[in-house]
């Protein structure tokens, strides 16, 4: 099992190391850039040493028969050697590198002067090795003009590299200290801030673990901060749909055995009087079976109650066209029509809808069931599915003799039948439950003829699944 990520690992790995990849750019900059410097003050010094070397040159001829003369003492150049720990060099050539005076070992430049050069005079600078040891050279091409002559003399001052080279490490580890010190305390920064970020995570967490087990109210977190307040609305949401799953859980415990109850007492008495042959045998077992009945069907549409619910917590529903399921319905409960001899008549137009196949069985047998029980024999009953701009709409019209108006006010409500010995009064509950899962209405209505009722209008109206989001 992969182990979970820490949140405080991720914001350090999430913040250092982009932090880290600038710094070491930074680093590299700040590096090149100090030892660019460092070469330009240090190059001056070379130009400034091959200038006073210039100052002390003679000619004798002109152009190309002039003969260079040159008295430089090695002392003239020690001003500019750095703390001992750099050494210099010259060396004194015509044009044609014929050396005139300085060190032989420093081989001459054949090199171009650059373009666009750094300073006013001829001078160019380069990397060269001298003997073993390696060295920056100044070049000064000096002109010479005198009463005797005329000329052109090149003069090269080299240094070696050991003062640059502790210049620049010296530079490196200033600079690596000081941005190591800024990566701790990024880093220290971070883990305050999280640590602190944090807490009202962990005051949640603690809260939560010290609910009792039943505790389903929502949380309150006010000091939450703003992105955590996704996660509590939503742990909220889930709280509430498991409140809501628990209550009709216990709701249904309760009617069920509330409601089972008489059955089965009336069951025991008419038991014990066919064994006391206080009744006849076969009535007593007719009694009994028809007591058996209702409580099976008291058991099954309890039953049924409870799968809507279990179904609404279903998501992707599939797609049903609800004419059909109508028709079919409608063939199943064909005997109960032909008993009665009803005048029956059946309309429908597609109407899809988003539905499990048995909620929308459930819905309209039960509709259709009580409709033919009330309808009177031989009277005419109507059914018919219509779509209805952004609705499918089912309506049943009976011909019987409606609804009274005490029943009005808990027509839905579970166990509210009109009449106790012909149902348990669970189907309405049934359907109101179904339509409210299915996000549409119920409606049922007393219809008028001639100054009385004439019957009951059921209309269910459903989304259409096209206009559905």
């Amino acid at each position: 099992m992969k182990a979970p990520v820490s949140l405080r690992r991720y914001l350090l790995l999430g913040i250092l190391l982009p932090v880290l990849a600038v710094i070491v750019l930074n680093t590299v900059s700040l590096y090149s850039q100090a030892l660019a410097a460092a070469n330009t003050a240090y190059d001056r010094t070379l130009l400034a040493s091959a200038k006073v070397i210039g100052e002390q040159l003679d000619v004798d001829g002109y152009d190309e028969l002039s003969r260079l003369r040159a008295t430089v003492p090695y002392s003239a150049l020690e001003a500019f050697e750095a703390d001992n720990r750099s050494r210099l060099f010259y060396r004194v050539s015509s044009l044609s590198g014929e050396m005139v005076s300085g060190f032989p070992q420093l081989p001459f430049w054949r090199g171009k002067l650059p373009q666009r050069p750094p300073y006013a005079a001829l001078v160019d600078f380069y990397d060269d090795r001298m003997g073993d040891e390696e060295v920056r050279v100044a070049v000064l091409l000096q002109p010479l003009v005198g009463q005797t002559g005329r000329g052109m003399a090149v003069v090269q001052v080299a240094e070696t590299l050991q003062l640059r080279r502790t210049l620049a490490r010296q530079i490196l580890v200033d600079t690596i200290w000081r941005q190591a010190l800024l990566v701790a305390v990024i880093a220290l920064l971070v883990i305050v801030v999280v640590h602190r970020g944090m807490q009202p995570v962990r005051r949640l967490s603690a809260e939560l673990g010290a609910r009792a087990e039943n505790d389903l109210t929502p949380i309150s977190a006010p000091d939450a901060p703003r992105e955590l307040l996704p996660l509590v609305e939503a742990t909220n949401q889930v709280m509430a749909r498991l409140a809501h799953l628990l209550d009709n859980q216990k709701r249904f415990v309760r009617d069920t055995a509330h409601q089972l109850r008489t059955p089965l007492a009336v069951l025991k008495i008419q038991v014990q009087s066919a064994l006391h042959g206080d009744v006849e045998g076969r009535q007593a077992l007719r009694e009994i079976n028809d007591t058996v009945d209702r409580a099976t069907a008291l058991a099954n549409q309890m039953l049924a109650l409870a799968k809507v619910e279990q179904l609404r917590q279903q998501p992707d529903a599939p797609l049903l066209d609800w004419s059909e399921v109508v028709r079919s319905v409608a063939l199943e409960l064909s005997p109960l029509v032909a008993d009665k001899e009803l005048d029956f008549e059946i309309a429908t137009v597609p109407a899809p809808v988003r539905s499990h196949d048995w909620m929308l069985r459930e819905l309209t047998r039960n509709l259709l069931h009580n409709a033919i029980r009330h309808t009177p024999a031989g009277g005419p009953l109507s059914v018919r599915v219509a779509a209805e701009a952004a609705f499918a709409v089912l309506t049943i019209a009976d011909s019987g003799p409606g609804l009274p108006d005490e029943l009005r006010s808990r027509l839905f409500q579970p166990f509210s039948a009109g009449n106790a010995r012909s149902g348990s009064g669970l189907g309405l509950a049934i359907c109101h439950e179904v339509v409210v899962a299915l996000g549409g209405t119920i409606l049922l209505e007393n219809r008028a003829a001639h100054g009385h009722v004439a019957g009951l209008d059921t209309t269910v109206r459903l989304p259409l699944a096209d206009n559905r989001g």
